[in-house]
């Protein structure tokens, strides 16, 4: 046996064991060693050792199940070797749930750093892990980023097993997979990629999976890290191709639809893909109202990405180089306003979303007590001053703020971040060419919206290529008892 070999089997020498634990561990404060002496196979006491990370178990169970349960005589009784004593703690003597066996200390310490006790016997080389994890969560609470007046009111928490419970709870469906991993060399973070066999693409599963065992870094810190591994040989644009959703209802919906859901440790925000772009802007409770309703609150979803894509350059296109298109009363108005501005329409309106953009960054990272009322203020008094200082007009004013306002309509946070940054670029192409500049910058942005992919899905199907089939929940949403194909096999 080579030395490598030795350091990383478990020996039968307990004391051994424990002295390459204490050094993998590098002697920290909260690496646990909890030595018992038992009633073994021979007359002689036996002695173990529980092994645990502090703040890491249920220290409840530990105390009042586990250790009570080794020190009774009265449950272990004499065996013929040591081998059959660990069978005999594993089947008759533990209470807790989940019971495994590892014959290596990587293993071992792989379920310790995860939350579980590891169980060393004198004279065995196989050690019982115990699923004894039980530390501090967050508790389930109301969605902070994708909040609905009628549905669910249950977002995902920070714990990966609390957040694939609460999608079982809405789908309880046998066909439900859930393929464990572990991901990052330093981190080693629990990653659960969930699908609904028989309804997702077993090639699309193979492929992200496949894709996950190849992630070269040493942290998963967030799911972020995650979407951008998946991405990284085709993302090459700013629109999001994955979604991200901290909402348990939307994911059970696409799990439903053959979509593959992957969950990270450590953040509420589930990775949902493949994600088309007319996803990003529907929202849950478009199916929890009324579906004329919902139609009518899409279609204004839509004119909202309008606005908040082109408002501004739309207004710098028509005062720069197309004042003729306007009515003579607004062109007098808007003349009237714009006297005494120094600043040519771009660089006003540059500057206005600019300034609301850093005012909108300051509201999100400022404590939530404050950050609101700082945002609120900090916009109507900017605004009114630049205003009385003659440094714009305005009618400026009035369209960053549309725009901003319009911004929030759309339900992806991501989203909108990718249609504020294309503004600033439609602005640039309506400050040089004025329209011409507008219709050409809307034929790339239609092309590379054509050229995209989510996962090897068009990221505009079913428009792009056109599906008939699937126009039932396009742009426009039908009512549920049209949906009757949907229903996922058993």
């Amino acid at each position: 046996m080579t030395q490598h070999t030795e350091l990383t089997m478990i020996q039968s020498d307990l004391n051994r064991n424990l002295e390459h634990l204490r050094g993998l561990m590098g002697n920290s404060s909260d690496f646990v060693i909890r030595e018992l002496t038992i009633h073994g196979p021979s007359p002689s006491p036996c002695h173990t050792a529980l092994c645990y990370l502090d703040g890491m178990i249920d220290k409840t169970a530990l105390l009042e199940t586990v250790i009570p349960s080794l020190l009774d005589r009265s449950k272990i009784h004499p065996q013929d070797d040591t081998a059959d004593l660990l069978a005999h703690i594993r089947h008759h003597v533990m209470g807790v749930g989940e019971i495994s066996s590892a014959a290596s200390l990587k293993e071992a310490l792989d379920s310790i750093l995860s939350g579980g006790v590891l169980l060393l016997v004198e004279g065995s080389c196989t050690g019982l892990l115990l699923a004894l994890s039980g530390w501090k969560d967050r508790g389930i609470t109301e969605s902070q980023t994708q909040s609905v007046i009628r549905g669910p009111q249950e977002a995902f928490t920070d714990t990966l097993r609390t957040n694939t419970t609460q999608v079982r709870r809405r789908v309880r469906h046998p066909g439900i997979r859930i393929i464990s991993k572990k991901i990052g060399t330093s981190t080693r973070t629990d990653v659960a990629v969930m699908y609904l066999e028989g309804s997702a693409d077993p090639d699309l599963v193979v492929q992200i999976t496949n894709r996950l065992d190849q992630y070269p870094l040493d942290r998963v810190l967030e799911s972020e890290y995650l979407e951008e591994w998946l991405l990284a040989d085709k993302q090459k644009s700013v629109f999001p191709t994955i979604y991200n959703t901290d909402r348990p209802d939307t994911i059970a919906a696409g799990l439903l639809d053959g979509k593959i859901a992957i969950f990270v440790d450590g953040t509420p925000f589930v990775l949902l893909a493949p994600a088309l772009f007319i996803e990003f802007i529907h929202s849950s409770e478009d199916y929890y109202q009324s579906n004329i309703y919902s139609n009518v609150i899409r279609v204004l979803r839509y004119i909202s990405l309008l606005v908040c894509l082109l408002a501004p350059s739309v207004y710098i296109a028509l005062t720069t180089y197309h004042q003729d298109m306007l009515p003579t009363q607004l062109l007098l108005s808007l003349a009237a306003q714009r006297e005494g501005i120094p600043f040519p329409a771009f660089v006003e309106a540059l500057l206005m979303e600019v300034t609301f953009e850093i005012l909108r960054e300051a509201g999100l990272r400022m404590p939530r007590t404050i950050g609101q009322a700082v945002s609120i203020v900090g916009t109507i008094v900017i605004g009114q001053a630049a205003v009385e200082a003659n440094i714009v007009s305005a009618v400026m004013v009035i369209i960053v703020s549309i725009t901003a306002i319009s911004s929030f309509v759309i339900p992806s946070y991501t989203m909108s971040i990718a249609l504020r940054l294309l503004r600033f670029g439609f602005m640039g192409l309506s400050a040089t060419f004025g329209a011409y500049g507008i219709t050409i910058g809307l034929f790339i942005l239609i092309l590379h919206l054509c050229s995209l992919e989510s996962v090897g899905v068009p990221y505009l199907s079913p428009l792009a290529p056109y599906s008939k089939s699937k126009q039932k929940d396009a742009l426009l949403r039908f009512p549920h008892w049209a949906f009757r194909s949907r229903r996922p096999k058993v």
